[in-house]
Parts: C-alpha cells; structure tokens; sequence
C-alpha cells in the first residue's frame, strides 16, 4: 500500500485528475476500476472520482509497485542554463525568451527548451524537486513560436498557475508586441477583426474576412511608431489570442512581416537576410479585476523587455 498526502500544489484537483499525475503509469481503465472496488480510497474510505481533494487529505493505493514511478524524469538539467529573467518572486517568474529557442519540446525532441531552463533554474536554487512534488509541475502560462522573442510567464506553484491561465482568458493581462511589416498601413492606428481557420496538416493558418466553417474571431490592434519610405515599425496589441495571429492578420491587410516565412514574402526577406520574423513580445500589463487573490499585488504593473534590437535598429536596418 502507497499514501499519497495532498500538499498545496495538489489541492482543488479532482482526485481522478490528480491520480492520472501522480501515478502516471497507472492506465486509465484500470484506475477507474480501482476506484470502483476501493482499490483506491480516500482518508481510509470510499474514494469519489468527483472530489475536490483537500490540503491534507489522504489517499491510499492499494496497487502493484510497478505502477509508481521510482525516479522521476530530471530531463530538463540537461538544458542549457542560459536564461534572461524580467521579474521574479514566490510565486512566478517572467523570462524574455530569445528568438530560436522552443518554449515545450516540439519534434526534434530536444531537452533545451525555454521551461527546462526555467526547471534547472528553479531545481538549482533548490525550488523545484520533482521527488517532493506528486502532481505539479511549475509551468508556462502563455507560449510565443519558436522564431519570436520575447515575454513569456511562467508559474511556480498551482495557485498562479490557474490565476494566471483565468486572467488570459478573462483578458486581464494585457500583451503588447513589436513587429516590422512591409509597407506603410493605413490608417496609422486601427482596432481590426476577422476570423482564423487552423490547418493542422500544413501548421499554418488562414483569414477570413467574414465567418467561415471552424472559423475562430480574432482582434487584433495596431499602431505605427516609425515609418521609413518602404517599411514599418509597429506596436500590436493582441485582444484575442490565436495561432500566429499577428502574422496571418497582417499578412491578410497586405503588410506581411519581415522575415516571416510562412506568411511574408521571399524575396523582401531574402533582401533583408532574414530567417526569423520580426516580430517580440516586449510589453505586458496586468490588469486584475474582481475578488483580491494570491497575484493580487501586481495589479497595475507592467514589464518591458529592455532591448528589442530591430526596434533599436530599425532607422539604419530598414
């Protein structure tokens, strides 16, 4: 028999959630049957899939030794410890990411990934230890593409974890970006909607002008900071927030990125040598609202990443 005993990062899970967590090996067939025959229980009684575990409760397997994971993964020490940090307390952390670098493992499978940094970094300073921890993981709460750089948050305990991923979806934290785009849009400001369609086999997206089948709405406002004869220095600010939606959009109202290549074009990019888009997250604001919680003390505080070098560039470069 193994007990499990539910710390802060593990309580408000609901225990068949938290089970598939903590007890990764453990299929789910099996694990429901368990349940089913008090395999599983609760404080020493009968176990609930619905409940909402508590700091404190209790929970006991009574299951063969080869479903508990004996060493958990300690993969992410072998990323690299390079790491540009914005901000960082108790609760989170804000990392500038560079351009190039994959926030998760993607197909290359490669251990050097933006939230393995932020792992070692966090195991070293002896915060994280996935030994002591039964079902979280300290975690991103948004993500930008592989060629972007610039702000990403990541969570160090479960409690941010869900406030910062309530606030994305309550639109209460505000992401301003830079890009440079081809041309000079008109007008110099604007609030512009239309709507995005996924296609998954070729990882690219579409824009509609007008809704459309699996067609999502996307918002999306622009300001023109500099201009030269031929491009422009744009601040964008997403108010909703969609697969490649800075990319797509513009590209849509004819003023592709520079350097992007899925959406821009070839040539412009090539006059340029360029390989990545121009494109960094360089601002954000937080904007809570409602009932005082555990972030509550950064309401109203906003962060910028210090260097954004086609911004500083831009009149020479472009």
């Amino acid at each position: 028999m193994r007990e499990l005993i539910i710390a802060s990062n593990d309580a408000g899970q609901r225990l068949d959630k938290f089970l598939t967590k903590a007890v990764p090996r453990l299929p789910q067939g099996l694990l429901y049957k368990y349940l089913r025959t008090k395999r599983i229980k609760l404080n020493g009684g009968r176990a609930e899939i619905s409940f909402r575990l508590r700091q404190g409760d209790r929970v006991q397997l009574y299951i063969h030794d080869e479903f508990f994971q004996e060493n958990p993964s300690m993969d992410f020490l072998r990323a690299s410890s390079g790491l540009k940090l914005l901000y960082e307390d108790e609760n989170l952390l804000l990392a500038d990411k560079e351009p190039g670098l994959c926030v998760h493992e993607d197909n290359d499978h490669t251990a050097d990934t933006l939230i393995n940094r932020i792992l070692r970094y966090l195991h070293e300073k002896g915060e994280y230890d996935p030994r002591q921890e039964l079902s979280f993981t300290p975690a991103l709460a948004n993500r930008i593409d592989r060629n972007t750089g610039g702000i990403v948050l990541a969570a160090k305990n479960a409690e941010a974890l869900r406030i910062l991923n309530e606030a994305i979806r309550e639109r209460q934290l505000h992401k301003f970006y830079l890009c440079v785009v081809d041309g000079i849009p008109q007008p110099s400001s604007a609030t512009l909607t239309a709507y995005l369609r996924r296609d998954a086999n070729k990882s690219t997206v579409q824009v509609l002008d007008r809704p459309g089948p699996d067609a999502r709405t996307i918002v999306t406002r622009y300001r023109v900071i500099r201009h030269s004869r031929r491009n422009s220095l744009l601040e964008v600010e997403l108010l909703t927030g969609r697969t490649h939606q800075i990319r797509a959009h513009m590209a849509h109202i004819g003023h592709p990125l520079l350097g992007d290549g899925k959406y821009g074009v070839g040539r412009i990019n090539r006059e340029y040598s360029l390989r990545q888009q121009l494109l960094y997250a360089y601002r954000l604001r937080f904007d809570f609202q409602g009932a005082a919680h555990l972030l509550s003390y950064l309401d109203g505080q906003e962060f910028t990443a210090p260097q954004v070098w086609f911004r500083d560039a831009f009149e020479e470069r472009f």
